[in-house]
């Protein structure tokens, strides 16, 4: 469990450092061909990419079944994607606490 944590916050630090200098978390950002970066932009390409995590630990597992992949790199995959699927679930949480505490400020 501690070691996932410390595996997420190194995710995250590297995301911040990809997005600080343009980068985000893909090789082509989305806010640099259109000029303006949100966090709904950021949201996007994150999800995009824990999507492609997931679809390629799938395809890892599948050729694991047909004898044709590595353990170690079904593993690796697997654990990448699971990774980046609670490190998703993690800011979710977050973003729905956010919400919430605005919520009940008094106006």
């Amino acid at each position: 469990m501690f070691t996932k944590a410390l595996d997420a916050a190194a995710a995250y630090g590297q995301s911040v450092a990809r997005s600080a200098v343009g980068g985000g978390f893909g090789e082509s950002s989305t806010t640099e061909a259109s000029g303006s970066g949100g966090f709904g932009d950021f949201l996007s390409q994150a999800l995009k990419d824990v999507d492609q995590t997931a679809r390629k630990a799938e395809s890892q597992s599948a050729l694991a079944v047909a004898g044709k992949a590595d353990l170690v790199d079904v593993v690796t995959a697997v654990n990448s994607a699971e990774l980046a699927l609670d490190t998703l679930v993690s800011v979710r949480d977050k973003v729905i606490s956010a919400y919430q505490d605005i919520m009940r400020m008094p106006i």
